[in-house]
């Protein structure tokens, strides 16, 4: 009995020797570790906030860093205790390959709903055209944008093409151009028809003086002689602005004379 404790002790004593070290170690990088990870996620919080990171996006980039962080935290603190992390890493690096390769369209489009949210080419109220559509951003969620069509259908398009192909966005600068586009008749005024159009842009306040309004003879057509206008006009005033123009313009032609002319085709006989 005696020979069998004394074995039992020393037994004991070289495992306190060979893992006690190890053990005590691997606790204080522990705590220090924790400490640190905290640290780091509350500056990574500090940074979001600092550059105005979307709300929705902020506790999901939050808990993606500190889950990444505390595992590598953990492996650090198996390997001082002598587990062999090895083949633990492989199997968890092939599973996710795994699970990556059968979610590589969902992935795509989740990855590039982060993107939109972090680096903003668009927002919320913003009417944009993109992948064949175009309308007011409804909402960005993290796998999908959603539109609202000007004849009020909703549009769902997926992040990832929207995050890797090009975007208009018509909302981020403060003023738009309008451009329009008017026939007269061969043998009108082209000087008379300028000067309505001058008329009535200075008559329309919508219509910002700098940059200054445009109009010019843009094509000798087949049936008529073209003229390129152009104004500048706040974002919001477009479409009333593009809409009343076009309407002032018709009644003023023709109250001054000047024929809108339509498609038409001269044929000359010979005997």
């Amino acid at each position: 009995m005696d020979i069998n404790i004394d074995s039992l002790l020393s037994q004991m004593t070289n495992i306190v020797y060979t893992y006690g070290p190890k053990l005590i170690g691997a606790i204080i990088v522990w705590i220090i570790g924790s400490i640190i990870v905290k640290w780091l996620t509350s500056s990574f919080t500090k940074v979001l906030d600092k550059r105005d990171t979307d709300p929705s996006l902020k506790p999901f980039l939050k808990s993606l860093v500190n889950m990444l962080l505390k595992t590598m935290l953990i492996i650090s603190v198996l390997s001082m205790l002598g587990i062999q992390m090895t083949s633990f890493i492989a199997v968890l690096g092939a599973a996710g390959l795994a699970i990556g390769m059968a979610l590589s369209g969902t992935l795509q489009n989740f990855a590039g709903g982060v993107i939109i949210l972090l680096f903003k080419p668009y927002k919320i109220g913003d009417y944009i055209e993109a992948q064949g559509h175009t309308g007011t951003v409804k909402e960005i969620q993290i796998f999908t944008t959603i539109l609202l069509k000007l004849d009020n259908k909703t549009v769902i398009i997926p992040n990832g093409p929207l995050s890797t192909g090009s975007v208009i966005n018509y909302s981020i600068e403060p003023t738009r151009r309008v451009d329009f586009s008017f026939g007269i008749a061969y043998g009108d005024n082209v000087d008379e028809a300028r000067k309505i159009l001058f008329d009535l842009f200075k008559e329309d306040k919508r219509i910002l003086v700098d940059p200054a309004p445009f109009v010019g003879l843009s094509e000798l057509a087949d049936s008529s002689v073209n003229l390129t206008a152009r104004t500048w006009v706040k974002g919001e005033d477009y479409w009333d602005v593009f809409f009343d123009i076009n309407e002032k313009t018709y009644n003023a032609f023709n109250a001054g004379g000047i024929n809108i002319p339509f498609p038409q085709m001269d044929v000359h006989l010979q005997k």
